[in-house]
């Protein structure tokens, strides 16, 4: 190594973050598509649930309106910072219709205060057919 990349090598300081702390200020927001699609995924894995979204007909129109994540889901962030949210189901046919409601309404809560920080003040689920496992959107389905 020569003198001249020897002294070069000895002037550059490469800076490294610094560990974070609690006095750094600012805000962390979160879309609310991101919490619709948290709410989506956390119903989808209740057992009984067929599928999130509505009917047929609504279906195909919130194909065109929303994004995959929110076809189905409605979030709202009222007065207190907290999250309301509704969201509509298709459950599987023989499934006992509140029990898996219920869970649908412990696991979003649960899902989203874990992965958001912040509370649900409410959650209405909308039963809006049942369905059997092998059935889509457009056959087979008691609405």
């Amino acid at each position: 190594m020569s003198d001249n990349s020897q002294q070069l090598s000895e002037k550059i300081s490469v800076p490294f973050p610094k560990e974070h702390s609690a006095s750094v200020k600012g805000d962390i927001k979160i879309n609310l598509a991101v919490v619709a699609g948290i709410v989506r995924l956390a119903a989808q894995r209740v057992k009984g649930v067929h599928s999130v979204g509505g009917g047929f007909v609504e279906g195909i129109a919130e194909m065109f309106s929303k994004k995959d994540s929110e076809r189905g889901v409605k979030v709202t962030e009222n007065e207190n910072g907290n999250y309301d949210i509704e969201v509509k189901v298709n459950l599987l046919f023989g499934a006992e219709l509140v029990k898996v409601g219920e869970d649908i309404q412990q696991t979003i809560a649960e899902s989203v205060l874990q992965m958001t920080r912040k509370h649900v003040d409410r959650i209405d689920v909308i039963i809006d057919g049942v369905r059997t496992e092998t059935s889509d959107a457009g056959t087979k389905s008691a609405s």
